[in-house]
């Protein structure tokens, strides 16, 4: 595929669920990324949180979800290799959100689904990874029934450019593609966005 006014090509990916299976696939993209944000295994969002002491200690418990069945999470292929993936899942499966103390405060009600962390291998940024990831959790999110699902980005306007983990919940930009709208501010640069899926 060419972008339009670009000579660059965008990959052909395909999209496959964090499980068991492909769980060897996912530790390797990890692994080759220094653990990712120096060690999270993309366990920031889930119940127990982020261990900041012990990366073993976050890979273990991410390996534990994905034996028990508790993580809804996209893998990003291109060809037998997996660039990249988006977490998302239920607020009980995704309670431990950044400046949850703001979230709440003017917090109407949970929506039903929350994409947690999205995150794109080096060498493949900026290529279209995140968009696939995104759009097959939407695709998963309709099937099981639809909904109200929330994301937390970062604002990409107005600001200097931003790198790494600053963006471990996307930008903006790729949630407003998807017909995501603004709903209310949580941090400097953090949005909560909504949209409702229909089934």
């Amino acid at each position: 595929m060419v972008v339009m006014g670009t000579e660059r090509e965008i990959p052909e990916y395909t999209t496959r669920l964090l499980t068991v299976e492909t769980w060897d696939d996912f530790a390797r993209l990890v692994e080759d990324n220094n653990g990712v944000w120096g060690g999270c295994w993309c366990m920031g969002f889930h119940p127990e949180g982020l261990s900041r002491t012990s990366r073993g200690a976050n890979e273990e418990a991410k390996h534990e979800h994905v034996r028990k069945g508790t993580v809804h999470q996209v893998l990003v292929y291109e060809g037998d290799d997996c660039v990249g993936w988006c977490q998302f899942g239920s607020p009980a499966e995704l309670p431990t959100i950044q400046n949850a103390k703001a979230y709440a405060k003017d917090a109407q009600s949970l929506p039903d689904w929350r994409i947690g962390c999205i995150f794109t291998g080096r060498g493949h940024r900026n290529q279209g990874v995140a968009h696939a990831a995104v759009a097959r959790a939407l695709e998963e999110i309709r099937a099981a029934g639809g909904g109200l699902v929330e994301s937390y980005p970062e604002q990409v306007e107005d600001r200097a450019p931003q790198r790494g983990s600053y963006f471990h919940t996307g930008p903006e930009s790729l949630y407003a593609a998807f017909g995501f709208s603004r709903e209310r501010k949580i941090a400097k640069w953090r949005w909560v966005m909504r949209k409702m899926v229909s089934p």
